[in-house]
Parts: C-alpha cells; sequence; structure tokens
C-alpha cells in the first residue's frame, strides 16, 4: 500500500440524540490497477483499496467493496443515525492484506 496514506474526515464533533448527520471521507491513495508500465516499461504493480467500513459503537454503518477501476483518492459521503454519544470507526483494506484505520468521537449536546 501506498506509504503515508492519510485518511481526512470531515462530520460534527457534537448533536443532538437522534440527528442524522452527513459524514464525508477521502483516502488519499493512487489506487494502481496492475495494469500500467512505468517508464521503464515495466508492470507497476496493483496497490488498491478494495474495502471501506465504517462502524458506530461497534454497529456496522457502511461497508463498500471497492474494484480497480476506481478513482485514486476514493471519496464517499453518507449519512448516519447518531441515538447516543460515542464512536465512529472508520477502516480502510488494501489488497497487500494492511489496514488503515481512524475513529472519531462524537457528542451529545
Amino acid at each position: 500500500m501506498t506509504p503515508g496514506v492519510k485518511p481526512h474526515i470531515q462530520m460534527p464533533a457534537r448533536v443532538a440524540a437522534g440527528d442524522v448527520i452527513t459524514i464525508k471521507v477521502l483516502a488519499m491513495h493512487d489506487m494502481e490497477s496492475g495494469q500500467r508500465q512505468d517508464g521503464a516499461g515495466n508492470i507497476v504493480p496493483r496497490s488498491i483499496l478494495n474495502r471501506f467500513t465504517c462502524a458506530f459503537n461497534g454497529a456496522r454503518v457502511v461497508d463498500i467493496q471497492l474494484e480497480p477501476a476506481i478513482a485514486r483518492n476514493p471519496y464517499f459521503q453518507f449519512s448516519a443515525l447518531v441515538p447516543e454519544a460515542g464512536e465512529f470507526t472508520f477502516s480502510w483494506y488494501g489488497d497487500d492484506g494492511s489496514v488503515i484505520e481512524t475513529t472519531k468521537h462524537i457528542q451529545i449536546t
């Protein structure tokens, strides 16, 4: 997987109980398909993020399978119900078995 992949997540830090929020996630990743050649004519090895998941307090919110044709720097926007304070866990899975995981806490006002 590309070194230095850093996910960017945009969501509110505080909401009222029962609110539906919009979450925006972006993973900076080149998404190499394995079909391109470098300047010397060598095949550039495949390196893609093949799955993205989001869970809230352990309950799955989204689970997306990604294919090699997806654009670099995959971006997703989705809605989630926030019934209580808790933690969102965001995970990106790479072809090489690596997992990039980050969490964001949300509070109830």
